[in-house]
């Protein structure tokens, strides 16, 4: 009975199959069911459409890949964005010098501090303010004052680094004078704030402020990273500024190029402060030039202003955005963060820049127990001594090298778990430099300066302007969305089986619906014969009845 059943299964599959080969759409499929065609060419026409049939796919499963491993294309905006929709760079300046000789004669303090180390009557106060001066010293020249066998005190004051650096640095009217921004001359202290970075305390012009940047109710409170205080209530980074924002809304901006719309100042530096153990034989300023939602990392990337020179920098934006309609991808598809999608411990604003940081700062603490002065911390995050310069210098180290074997050993790699993927929108700024010799000597007696107020001074001249009044944008976009990978498939399928939407109707038609319309009609059949036979049994036993 079962064989019986399971015969009758088979050929109503085949009276279907056959029924399907020759009413589908599909090209060759009719050839496997015609009856006045031999084996040779059925088998002919099945090994076409089984090639077909795999060519297609192996064509769709690239397209699929294509359109999931690289759905997003950069590429130039459709016009050129005027500079005055962005911020001014933010300017950070930090001078090599880091401490007047009135303060601290590093040189003499430091050979005295190692020759009585072990001497027990040493000022406590003064052992940790040169401790604290040691944590600003040239890393060349750290590693060669100390040894990684040699053994100094930590710090014996409840004082923290960056309060007692803090008390070091050179006050701000004795390195900027004249500072002028849109033709408008300012009071330096009126455009420049208070930056704590690891090259110690530095001027930074048109940064956020501590509360736009920063999450102050978790780092700790008792030195503050950032003393700009102007809010920035029209502008963010992802939505540039609002209608409510005039031309003077903070963070400034320019309405064009030349050196004239720009910055311009005189760096000033004292030959008296000048200590060569510390620092080295160069002496200057270091400058940065980075976003205004950007904390400044000084010491990775700079622009060295020499004394007794004029340089000039001519900046071109270089802005990247980010369509709205990848908003629906995820961000390792699209390859980067939207403001709203990553959540930093220590920053409000989400950028690479700052991720790293974080990211740094949190490896530091893993391999070390502590972190540097400068990093962004918690009040229970102890700041690492002297002593732990090597372990600082060797997780910094280790987490660069992890990049090139993130994808090998991920499970492994603090770096990749940090996740540092760029913003969505950012913006950076490209330099070309030039500098020549200054001359303020004669320039001071043309303006009838005092030869007593520059004796002893070195003076240097910066400059910093857009060089053309519009710039050219990027934006990330969608290379392949749903429409344009069903548009692929569908062009796929046409060409290797003449297939459409329809005939995938078709086979769905065929493979479910018509053998369960096929049953129904069976069914209504056996019982209309069920009807019929009882019917003419009914007839016969009257007829008998009657006889």
């Amino acid at each position: 009975m079962n064989s019986k059943k399971l015969k009758t299964t088979l050929l109503r599959a085949k009276d279907i199959f056959l029924d399907f080969a020759s009413k589908t759409s599909i090209h060759g499929v009719k050839y496997f069911g015609c009856p006045d065609r031999n084996w040779c060419e059925k088998f002919f026409w099945m090994t076409v459409f089984g090639l077909s049939v795999c060519s297609g796919a192996l064509l769709i499963r690239k397209v699929y890949d294509k359109w999931d491993q690289t759905p997003v294309i950069v590429s130039f905006d459709e016009k050129f964005t005027p500079v005055w929709q962005i911020p001014f760079p933010a300017v950070t300046i930090c001078p090599e010098v880091k401490t007047p000789i009135t303060v601290m004669n590093f040189t003499k303090e430091f050979h005295l501090f190692m020759e009585q180390s072990f001497k027990r009557n040493r000022h406590q106060t003064r052992d940790d303010t040169l401790l604290a001066m040691m944590q600003l010293c040239d890393r060349t020249n750290i590693l060669n004052l100390i040894s990684k066998t040699m053994t100094i005190p930590n710090k014996r004051t409840g004082e923290s680094y960056a309060s007692l650096i803090r008390l070091l640095n050179i006050p701000q009217t004795e390195m900027l004078d004249d500072c002028i921004f849109l033709s408008e001359r300012f009071n330096c202290s009126e455009l420049f704030s208070y930056t704590l970075t690891e090259e110690g305390v530095c001027l930074t012009f048109n940064i956020l402020s501590a509360k736009d940047m920063l999450r102050t109710n978790v780092l700790q409170s008792s030195d503050p990273y950032i003393t700009e205080q102007s809010e920035a209530p029209y502008w963010s980074l992802e939505l540039g500024y609002s209608r409510q924002a005039n031309i003077t809304s903070y963070p400034r901006r320019t309405l064009g190029p030349g050196y004239s719309a720009g910055l311009s100042l005189f760096l000033r530096s004292d030959l008296t402060n000048h200590d060569y153990l510390c620092r080295g034989p160069i002496h200057g300023f270091k400058i940065l030039l980075h976003s205004s939602s950007e904390f400044p990392q000084v010491t990775n990337k700079f622009i060295r202003i020499p004394m007794n020179h004029e340089v000039t920098v001519a900046v071109k934006p270089e802005k990247i955005s980010t369509n709205d309609g990848l908003q629906g991808y995820s961000p390792e598809r699209r390859q980067c963060f939207f403001n709203s999608e990553r959540h930093l411990q220590f920053f409000r604003v989400y950028n690479q820049a700052n991720c790293e940081l974080e990211c740094l700062t949190n490896f530091t603490l893993l391999r070390c127990g502590c972190v540097k002065f400068s990093m962004p911390r918690t009040s229970a995050t102890p700041e690492c001594e002297i002593n732990q310069f090597w372990c600082m210098w060797n997780a910094e180290i280790e987490l660069l090298e992890m990049g090139p074997i993130g994808h090998k050993f991920e499970e492994l790699n603090f770096r990749a778990k940090c996740n540092c993927l760029p913003a969505c929108t950012s913006v950076q700024y490209d330099t070309e430099i030039t500098q020549a010799n200054f001359d303020w000597m004669k320039w001071a007696r043309t303006m009838n300066v005092s030869a007593m107020a520059v004796r002893g001074l070195e003076i240097s001249r910066l400059g910093i302007y857009y060089k053309e009044s519009q710039f050219m944008t990027s934006k990330r976009s969608e290379l392949y969305g749903l429409t344009d990978f069903l548009a692929n498939c569908g062009g796929l399928l046409g060409l290797c089986m003449g297939m459409s939407l329809l005939s995938l109707v078709e086979l769905f038609y065929f493979c479910f619906i018509r053998p369960f319309a096929l049953w129904g009609q069976q069914g209504d059949k056996k019982q209309i014969e069920h009807d019929r036979g009882s019917s003419v049994v009914d007839e016969k036993n009257i007829a008998v009845k009657g006889d």
